[in-house]
């Protein structure tokens, strides 16, 4: 492996008997890189996780680690990552200050570096004068920090995030991406899973995996520039909810879907589309609307990546 490689898999396979959680993939992650991992719920990612962080093994197929090999070298594996679940990791029973001595254990953080790497949690997290409260008691953004803290104690070279941001608020999961970002400007590895499609324009590269079948890579740019072969209009609309399945069924629309309260519609020809999309608005007499061609978004390539895997997988059938 590459020295400039912090992970890397080939063929990487796990099957629960008959079913395939992850289906031979492949990928690399520099270091120093933030590495988005996405997908919709049961499409393989936190399975991946768990091998890469060598919990469980894989099937067949290879892999490394920081160097370590994920078949052979687990425990290794295990003592030179960092990891942090949606769910925090924390002891909800334990106090913040309990919560960290529990981890510093558990890193097996030398004596002499206690004290300083506790005050380094603490601080870092904004806990000053909390050390004694119940973890149960905190808000959801302070136990973010603070499980992010933990997972930092023996200061990795990689750190595993699984939906870190899942269930706080809009501030805080952009105060959280800062401070990704400063880990990536030290040199630690990012491997992060979010549903959050704006969020996932932070990573500096991404992989879509669905069904277990890795269906897209590359940075957010070449996602919107090179994956979407098809244009993306946006509708304005009152009640759009009410008009999605009418017009994904307009001439040259390829697939519709809403967005937020407008409708995004991926066409195949722009300058054809728009005009059939405005005939359709005024025989329904919708006032108030508008068509207008924009830049796709993640989600738009992530849709459209999904409803091409699908319908070719039904052709197979």
């Amino acid at each position: 492996m590459s020295d400039n490689i912090a992970v890397s898999v080939e063929n990487l396979e796990k099957r629960f008997g008959a079913f395939v959680a992850v289906n031979k993939i492949n990928f690399q992650v520099s270091k120093g890189e933030i590495f988005g991992f996405l997908g919709p719920n049961g499409a393989g990612k936190s399975t991946t996780i768990r091998m890469l962080c060598g919990i469980i093994s894989p099937t067949s197929g290879k892999g490394q680690v920081g160097g370590y090999d994920i078949i052979k070298e687990q425990y290794k594996i295990k003592e030179h990552i960092g990891y942090m679940s949606q769910k925090f990791s924390l002891y909800n029973d334990l106090t913040v200050e309990e919560n960290i001595n529990f981890y510093s254990g558990i890193y097996k953080i030398p004596k002499a570096d206690k004290r300083e790497r506790f005050n380094s949690v603490i601080q870092a997290a904004g806990l000053e004068g909390m050390e004694k409260s119940l973890t149960s008691t905190l808000a959801a953004g302070w136990k973010q920090r603070l499980a992010l803290g933990c997972a930092l104690l023996h200061k990795p070279k990689i750190i595993f995030l699984d939906e870190p941001t899942s269930g706080v608020d809009p501030i805080t999961r952009a105060n959280f991406w800062g401070t990704i970002k400063e880990l990536a400007n030290q040199g630690v590895t990012v491997f992060i899973t979010t549903h959050y499609m704006d969020e996932a324009e932070n990573c500096n590269r991404m992989v879509l995996i669905y069904h277990g079948t890795i269906i897209a890579m590359g940075t957010p740019q070449q996602m919107k520039s090179e994956n979407m072969k098809n244009e993306v209009l946006e509708i304005t609309l009152p009640d759009s909810q009410k008009w999605l399945e009418k017009l994904s069924q307009v001439a040259g629309v390829k697939e519709a879907a809403l967005f937020g309260s407008n409708i995004h519609a991926v066409v195949y020809d722009s300058a054809k589309a728009i005009p059939a999309i405005k005939e359709f608005l005024q025989s329904e007499n919708i006032l108030g609307s508008s068509v207008k061609k924009i830049t796709p978004s993640l989600e738009d390539v992530f849709v459209s990546e999904i409803e091409e895997y699908d319908q070719a997988e039904s052709k197979k059938d």
